[in-house]
């Protein structure tokens, strides 16, 4: 007796072979991709560099000690692009940029490239607060709930000071899923439900606790002392007299374009076979980010727009305006310089007022748990550092460091 073959279950099994390797050659590209992956800036002294404008010739020796550092920090820590600037005496000397802001699009990084800034963004609402110190509109020791009434009454009193030193006993969110990333608020005093209502940690001025929610109330403060939008405010009376015409804040309104259709907007093989097949040949077009933008963040490993060659993907912050003045600044190196020249020479504050509020000589910024910026003061030189990357792994604290030493010889 004679076996017959049905035709169809054998069409079936192929088309299964067929759907099972290609799932197979989907899940396994990026695994072999990464296996092999080479640095992002093999030859460290050919990644593309972008100078705005020209260094003063007076600083020359110490531009070029500087370049071979921030190059050799490019290669070390294998970041895809720096921006560097460097102000000293009241004047930007050095502004650099190094690198790839895009790794997609092979956009290089220049000095007027945004950076998302995160926790950095506290130097600005700090500058914020001191100008209406000086102006009698807000005052230091004052309970937090007379700018804003809005904040309940806790069991002890609760200072602008206490909460700017992060000595409030105000809690604070964690990581880049908190419950606030999914919100837009216009206002400051909009993101105060989230935890206005919430129990102190501990009694003000005993201990000290980092909290992003704290910052939020103290731009709540500023925007009702200002009488105007707290970014309105900001804008006027700190960054539009110091020239930062780089520097600005999540909108309320418009939707981080990092972050249509959230992270899963595409499954894994759909991406892989978006970045690896289709962006290649031109079936796909690459998004082409306005100058405007700030670059993307990116972190190692596997997820959203992948990176393939680099193991590297774009983390998505989704949408900080309600973190006001916590966290949702962008800037650049120069324009950061431009705050931290102008603090120290009593441009922009009163020398006591800016003593007060700027106890520290560097401040590092954090974004989704990684630091993203580091502003470094050498008082004795007059000399103000500030560096910027766009990955999760950078230690822009240390370039800023050695930056500041190549100045200060």
């Amino acid at each position: 007796m004679t076996n017959k073959t049905n035709p169809f279950k054998i069409l079936t099994a192929l088309i299964g072979l067929a759907v099972a390797g290609l799932i197979a050659v989907i899940v396994g590209l990026p695994i072999l991709v990464n296996a092999t992956a080479t640095p992002l800036h093999p030859q460290p002294q050919s990644a593309p560099s972008v100078t705005q404008p020209d260094p003063s010739p007076q600083w020359s020796g110490a531009v070029d000690r500087a370049r071979q550092i921030v190059r050799a920090g490019l290669a070390e820590q294998n970041l895809p692009g720096l921006s560097v600037a460097v102000g000293i005496e009241g004047d930007l000397v050095w502004a650099e940029g190094f690198g790839w802001a895009d790794l997609k699009t092979r956009t290089p990084v220049t000095p007027a490239t945004r950076f998302r800034i995160g926790t950095a963004s506290t130097m600005l609402t700090s500058a914020g607060v001191g100008v209406l110190l000086d102006q009698d509109r807000l005052k230091l020791d004052d309970e937090i709930q007379t700018p804003v009434p809005q904040f309940p009454k806790k069991p002890w009193p609760v200072t602008l000071r206490q909460v700017m030193g992060h000595r409030g006993g105000i809690g604070t969110d964690v990581g880049g899923d908190a419950p606030l990333t999914g919100q837009h608020c216009e206002r400051p005093v909009e993101a105060l439900p989230q935890f206005a209502d919430a129990a102190l940690l501990f009694e003000p001025g005993t201990q000290y606790r980092q909290s992003n929610y704290g910052w939020i109330l103290v731009s709540a403060a500023v925007e009702a002392a200002a009488g105007q939008p707290f970014l309105t405010f900001m804008r006027e009376q700190v960054f539009r007299p110091l020239g930062m015409n780089n520097t600005g804040a999540e909108s309320a309104t418009d939707e981080n374009p990092d972050d249509v259709g959230g992270p899963g907007e595409d499954a894994p093989p759909l991406r892989a076979i978006r970045e690896l097949i289709l962006e290649p040949l031109g079936i796909v077009g690459i998004r082409t980010r306005p100058a405007t933008e700030p670059a993307p963040f990116y972190v190692p490993g596997l997820g959203p727009e992948p990176v393939f060659r680099h193991r590297l993907h774009v983390r998505h912050p989704r949408n900080l305006s309600c973190y006001a003045g916590a966290k949702a600044f962008f800037s650049t190196p120069s324009d950061l310089v431009r705050l931290g020249l102008a603090i120290n020479s009593g441009k922009l504050l009163q020398p006591a007022t800016a003593q007060s509020l700027q106890p520290s000589q560097q401040l590092t910024g954090e974004l989704l748990g990684a630091k993203v910026v580091s502003v470094m003061t050498v008082r004795e030189g007059g000399i103000v550092v500030a560096v910027t990357s766009n990955i999760s792994n950078a230690d822009p604290s240390v370039l800023a460091q050695k930056v500041a030493e190549a100045f200060a010889e």
